[in-house]
């Protein structure tokens, strides 16, 4: 299931536990609408496996292949809004199949529940797209606003794989061209910049880590030399021109992600990313570096005014 466990897939369209009481009364009340459908079928247990059909379609975006696979407390609720006493008579609901399939049916036709077709699965990705481009969710957050998706469409969940496939493909498309966006700007800007920046990625004559390396580690001590250093790092950081790349038309939210990634990564996994997601995480990281290299400065500078100069 490529990241879902296999507890997620296989209670994927299920009940895993006792709904509570704010989602009995939401999914499983019966309207005047519902008992007036409900009281055509005949025998408490016809009625009552209805209403049990009815409510776990609304609680969880599809039926079951086994319709009494319910909590009991979802059938003593439904059982206390249409009088039946003996809940348990729901029991005989099972003993013939095509009943609950003619219930099933009927119920899809009368909601309007349809399956998930090839136009509305387009309409569910540009949902997932959106979301994944804007927020960058990860994949098991994507998976469950999918599927809350699907139950406000009235779609009927499709099995776990179809959408596994659909939030894993669309999520990959959406993270593609977030990096291909922030390439082009950087491009536009100066196209000489990639090269300067992949250059980060090695190790200089003398050095044991690469020059993004170095460059991310900031001031450590408060002293004169220090600031000089913190100055020059600054500068060196400036001078290789990611920070005017106009990021505008990425989320800020996105382009602060690839950041933290590229200031927490070794370089050689940086080296390992594939394009463009190497340059794209590059141009955010020398960005967002070259706001922190100026502001180290300027706090080291602070600290030494304080403490060298004021307070003497």
């Amino acid at each position: 299931m490529e990241f879902l466990s296999d507890a997620q897939a296989s209670a994927f369209g299920r009940f895993t536990g006792e709904p509570s009481r704010a989602d009995l009364e939401r999914f499983f009340y019966l309207d005047d609408a519902d008992r007036e459908l409900i009281s055509e079928r005949r025998g408490d247990h016809n009625r009552l496996g209805f209403a049990v059909q009815l409510g776990t379609v609304r609680f969880l975006g599809g039926l079951l292949v086994d319709p009494l696979d319910v909590p009991l407390l979802v059938v003593d609720y439904l059982a206390a809004q249409l009088g039946v006493s003996d809940p348990s008579v729901v029991k005989a609901y099972s003993q013939r199949a095509t009943t609950a399939r003619e219930h099933a049916r009927e119920i899809r036709q009368v909601y309007g529940y349809r399956d998930l077709a090839e136009s509305t699965t387009e309409v569910l990705r540009r949902f997932v797209y959106s979301r994944a481009w804007t927020h960058g969710e990860g994949p098991n957050a994507l998976f469950e606003q999918a599927t809350a998706w699907l139950r406000r469409e009235r779609v009927v969940l499709p099995g776990v794989t179809t959408l596994v496939r659909i939030v894993q493909s669309t999520r990959e498309a959406a993270q593609l061209d977030l990096c291909r966006a922030v390439v082009a700007a950087g491009a536009a800007k100066d196209e000489g910049l990639a090269g300067r920046l992949h250059g980060l990625l090695s190790v200089g004559d003398g050095d044991t880590v690469s020059g993004l390396e170095l460059l991310r580690a900031g001031p450590t001590r408060l002293s004169g030399p220090a600031l000089d250093r913190a100055l020059v790092r600054a500068a060196q950081v400036q001078q290789l021109g990611a920070g005017g790349v106009d990021l505008s038309g990425v989320p800020a939210v996105r382009v602060r992600a690839l950041a933290r990634y590229g200031m927490e990564a070794k370089a050689r996994t940086l080296r390992r990313l594939v394009e463009p997601r190497r340059t794209a995480t590059l141009v955010a990281t020398v960005a967002a570096l070259e706001a922190a290299a100026v502001d180290d400065a300027l706090d080291l500078f602070d600290a030494l005014m304080a403490s060298r100069v004021l307070a003497p």
